[in-house]
């Protein structure tokens, strides 16, 4: 049996990444397949989560993640800046000052990441460990080689061309998880990043959630949804 290593991980294929045409029928099929799914999950405890969208996309993409989540009694908030276009400095500082502020309100602050989005909360509870009670990562690309995914087209496009650079030595030192319970939600159908790399290093505080479906369609799929609140509801 091969174990995968950074050396010989490769983005998904071409036919995996055709297959996540089919996020649009999960998205579509939302309203139906979460109709009622919070009465078969356990109720929150009300503490506050952010939930930070993935790389092109808005808080409009985790939206039905966020209505179960309130509707399970958690005070679950979007990232409110627009769509992810990557790391910024006036990113990185909205999102520190957002969880001070819910920390103060609310105590430790749960935080869900979907793709590039469980990147920036893997770092924000690194730096802020006391503010954090809990990560999620929905099909992240946070292990063995950052470009072992179908995102860097989309980058280069988003930079005008220019070569993306990858910081491989900032990459290896973030592999590392922060020192907070974290799960890594992953499947192995994701046409987007590699699953291998989507997994969090075995530790006594991490572990790796497997589910079906597409890496777009992760925000809206029941099983990504059930794992969460599972979990959420841990003391």
């Amino acid at each position: 049996m091969s174990t995968t290593t950074a050396e010989n991980v490769r983005a998904p294929s071409a036919r995996l990444l055709l297959l996540e045409a089919r996020a649009a029928y999960e998205f579509a099929l939302a309203p139906l397949r979460l109709r009622g799914l919070h009465r078969r999950l356990p109720a929150g405890d009300g503490h506050a989560l952010i939930v930070v969208p993935g790389f092109g996309a808005g808080d409009a993409a985790t939206a039905p993640l966020r209505r179960v989540l309130r509707a399970l009694n958690y005070a679950a908030y979007g990232w409110g800046l627009g769509v992810n276009l990557g790391m910024r400095p006036t990113i990185k500082d909205s999102l520190n000052a957002r969880l001070a502020e819910l920390h103060e309100r609310h105590g430790p602050v749960s935080l869900i990441g979907w793709s590039l989005g469980g990147v920036f909360v893997r770092e924000l509870a690194r730096h802020h460990p006391q503010r954090v009670r809990r990560v999620f990562t929905l099909g992240s690309p946070i292990n063995l080689r950052p470009d072992a995914n179908n995102m860097m087209a989309m980058f280069r496009l988003v930079n005008a061309g220019r070569p993306v650079n990858l910081d491989l030595d900032g990459f290896l030192r973030r592999i590392t998880p922060p020192p907070v319970p974290c799960t890594a939600i992953y499947t192995r159908e994701d046409g987007i990043v590699a699953w291998p790399c989507c997994l969090e290093p075995e530790t006594d505080h991490t572990e790796n959630v497997e589910v079906r479906g597409s890496h777009m369609g992760l925000p809206c799929n029941p099983q990504v949804i059930r794992a969460i609140a599972e979990r959420l509801a841990r003391p």
